[in-house]
C-alpha cells in the first residue's frame, strides 16, 4: 500500500495488477468535491488505475456521472436516547441491554491511553476464531494495537465496557468532518463474557453519545457483505435499530486497465463473484471445522 495526498487528503493506494486508491477511511471520511479528486489523482504522478468512493448520509440518491454500484450501510436514525430506546429499539434488544447492567457491566467513556490499549490488546488475543472465521487480528502487538486502534484521534470517541474493572468490550466511535454522521469504527467484546451482553452496552452508549453530540446518523459498517443478504450479524445490527441504507458506491477508471477491470467485474473480491449457495456452504464447512477444533462461538448478541 501506497499514499498520497490530493486536495490537502490523504488517499490510499492498493494493490499490484490493479492499483485501487480510496481515500483514508473510506466509510468516515469523505470529499467535498470528488471532481477535484480526480484531477488531482489523474497528476499525482502515482499510477492509480481505479479510484472508488462513497456520498455522504444522508444523500442515497446518485449525485455525479461516473460508473457507480449500489453499495450499503447499517444506519441508525439518532434524535434522541429516549426515542431510541423506548420506540426503535427492539425487546430482545432492550432486554440485553438490561441484561448487561445487572450483571455487573460498567460502561463509560475513556480515554486513548496505556491502559486503554493493555485493554483492547487483551480483547483482540482472546481468541483466534470469532463469528466462525480465523479472527485476523489474534496475536497483534501492544505498538501494532495502538497503531491500528489510533486513527482519526481528533474526532473519535472510545466507550469502554468494564466487569470489575476488567475491560471486556470496547467501542471506536469516529465522526465525519461535518459532526452528522459517525461510524462504529471498531466495536468488539470478550467471548468469555458473552452472556453478559456488553456488545449491547456499547451499542446503548454509543446511541447516547451520538445523541448528546447531535450526530444524526450512527453508522455500523455496512449491512451485508458481498452476495451474503443475512447473517447472524446483520440480525444482531436490525434487533438495535439499523436499517440496510444503500448509498452510491463509484469506480472512476483512471487508466486503461482500471476502465477493463471495472467492466469485468475485477474490482470485486473473487468471493464475492462467486454463487452464494456455494459460497454459504463454504462458510458452513468452515464455521463447522474451527467449532470442532477450537470449540468456540461468535459474539454478536
Amino acid at each position: 500500500m501506497s499514499r498520497v495526498v490530493v486536495c490537502g487528503r490523504e488517499v490510499e493506494v492498493r494493490g499490484q495488477v490493479l492499483r485501487t486508491a480510496a481515500i483514508n477511511g473510506d466509510y468516515f471520511r469523505f470529499f467535498e468535491n470528488p471532481v477535484e479528486v480526480v484531477e488531482g489523482l489523474r497528476k499525482c504522478g502515482t499510477r492509480i488505475d481505479l479510484f472508488t468512493f462513497i456520498q455522504r448520509l444522508p444523500e442515497t440518491e446518485p449525485k455525479y456521472s461516473y460508473p457507480m454500484e449500489w453499495d450499503n450501510l447499517a444506519v441508525l436514525p439518532v434524535t434522541t436516547f429516549d426515542n431510541w430506546w423506548t420506540k426503535v429499539l427492539g425487546f430482545k434488544g432492550r432486554n440485553k441491554a438490561k441484561q448487561a447492567e445487572k450483571k455487573g457491566v460498567v460502561v463509560r467513556e475513556l480515554p486513548f491511553d496505556d491502559r486503554m490499549i493493555e485493554g483492547m490488546w487483551r480483547i483482540y488475543n482472546e481468541t483466534p476464531i470469532r463469528q466462525g472465521k480465523r479472527f485476523p487480528h489474534y496475536g497483534m502487538t501492544r505498538e501494532r494495537m495502538r497503531e491500528y486502534a489510533g486513527t482519526f484521534l481528533d474526532t473519535s470517541v472510545f466507550i469502554g465496557a468494564f466487569l470489575n474493572e476488567e475491560l471486556i468490550g470496547f467501542a471506536k466511535l469516529t465522526s465525519d468532518e461535518t459532526g452528522t454522521q459517525a461510524g462504529l469504527m471498531h466495536i468488539i467484546s470478550m467471548v468469555q463474557h458473552r452472556d453478559k451482553a456488553p456488545t449491547n452496552a456499547l451499542i446503548a452508549h454509543s446511541v447516547r453519545a451520538c445523541a448528546d453530540r447531535n450526530v444524526s446518523y450512527l453508522v455500523y459498517s455496512s449491512f451485508a457483505y458481498g452476495n451474503k443478504e443475512r447473517d447472524s450479524l446483520s440480525d444482531f445490527k436490525e434487533r438495535n435499530g439499523f436499517a440496510r441504507v444503500n448509498i452510491p458506491r463509484y469506480y472512476v477508471p483512471l487508466s486503461p486497465v482500471g476502465k477493463l477491470a471495472f467492466r469485468m467485474g475485477m474490482h470485486r473480491k473473487l468471493i464475492d463473484r462467486l454463487p452464494e449457495p456455494l459460497i454459504a456452504r463454504l462458510r458452513e464447512y468452515r464455521a463447522g471445522w474451527y467449532s470442532r477444533r477450537y470449540q468456540l462461538s461468535g459474539e454478536a448478541g
